[in-house]
């Protein structure tokens, strides 16, 4: 298939809202925290979202929710992601999110974990497209900042409801639908259908259609653009160790190679990842955070399990710095394959 070169930055636009580009990061719980945000925001993509939050949790103002919320000015556009399914507070959570000062809010339609399932929230609303647009409706009439929803692609290969909910969204008044090509039944195993996306965009009107799922190289952004037609790309696994993955995506956009980022790229890089970790946690949650971030940088390298347990028996942020700076580790095959598993 032919590349669309283009020498123009593709932007996207959300009602008022002009995205810097049509490359989404997305929030991934337990990962796309304050430091990861603050490490994404400075490659040129269109929005990071902050890790999903419940209606319940906002309205009840709790701590630990609104902690997940920290930003600062340098990280918009930034999104915020809500979850529930009881219309009646849903315009209250996102006028919360609106005047924390997110950008966008985001009802989520599409966590497939069983906690979040059981009240009907995330993607048990597959199972009632009213109900999303009614809580969609609702949010909207509430704020002023674009009002977006992410979904599976349906709760199972049977009942697949992606094109029904986009038209359900863009009546509701929803700028932008995102649909991940799995459905709720197959959480993250085999492989995302791209067609379910590509038959969203062909049925949408106005609704912006994002694609999500299976995407881990900037080759692979590219592909779906061009194989589905939609309007942009949400990133979510393929961004952990890859921060700058909006930006080589833009690269090829424009008709030039993707960069190479070497060893000692990815070493550099997670140093400065470990400095927004130590300005934001105390010294003993940064070590044991690292034991989860620093794998992400090196995943396809050579030595990457022997530098993993290494780490993890760190016990001291000096220790963790030169394990960074000086662990042998070499460059990766083309084509290696990741020893970390990020199926979440």
């Amino acid at each position: 298939m032919t590349s669309k070169k283009s020498s123009t930055k593709a932007t996207m636009q959300l009602g008022s809202l002009t995205l810097p580009s049509n490359i989404l990061y997305a929030p991934l719980a337990g990962c796309s925290d304050y430091p990861f945000r603050k490490m994404s925001s400075q490659y040129g993509a269109g929005i990071v979202y902050c890790e999903m939050v419940k209606m319940d949790a906002l309205i009840r103002n709790d701590p630990g929710t609104f902690h997940l919320l920290d930003f600062t000015p340098g990280m918009h556009p930034i999104g915020g992601q809500i979850c529930g399914s009881k219309p009646e507070i849903a315009g209250q959570a996102a006028k919360i999110i609106e005047d924390l000062g997110f950008d966008v809010v985001d009802l989520n339609c599409g966590c497939p974990v069983d906690k979040v399932t059981k009240d009907g929230s995330g993607s048990g609303m597959l199972k009632n497209p009213d109900l999303v647009g009614e809580i969609i409706s609702n949010m909207v009439a509430a704020v002023r900042i674009p009002v977006t929803v992410k979904i599976r692609a349906g709760w199972d290969e049977e009942t697949l409801v992606a094109e029904q909910i986009a038209s359900i969204a863009e009546k509701a008044g929803a700028q932008a639908i995102t649909v991940h090509g799995r459905t709720r039944q197959q959480g993250y195993k085999g492989p995302a259908n791209w067609d379910w996306i590509r038959a969203t965009k062909q049925a949408a009107k106005k609704i912006k259609v994002i694609g999500n799922g299976d995407i881990f190289s900037p080759e692979d952004a590219l592909r779906m653009l061009e194989y589905t037609g939609c309007d942009g790309v949400l990133i979510a696994r393929g961004t952990l160790g890859e921060p700058w993955i909006a930006e080589d995506v833009q690269r090829l956009i424009e008709g030039h190679k993707a960069p190479i980022r070497t060893v000692n790229e990815r070493r550099l890089a997670l140093l400065q990842h470990l400095e927004y970790i130590y300005e934001y946690l105390p010294d003993r949650k940064v070590v044991i955070d690292m034991r989860r971030v620093g794998c992400w940088y090196f995943k396809k390298s050579k030595g990457t399990k022997a530098f993993r347990e290494a780490i993890t028996k760190a016990a001291t942020i000096q220790e963790i710095r030169t394990l960074v700076r000086e662990f042998p580790l070499e460059e990766p095959e083309e084509g290696a394959g990741s020893f970390l598993d990020i199926n979440q």
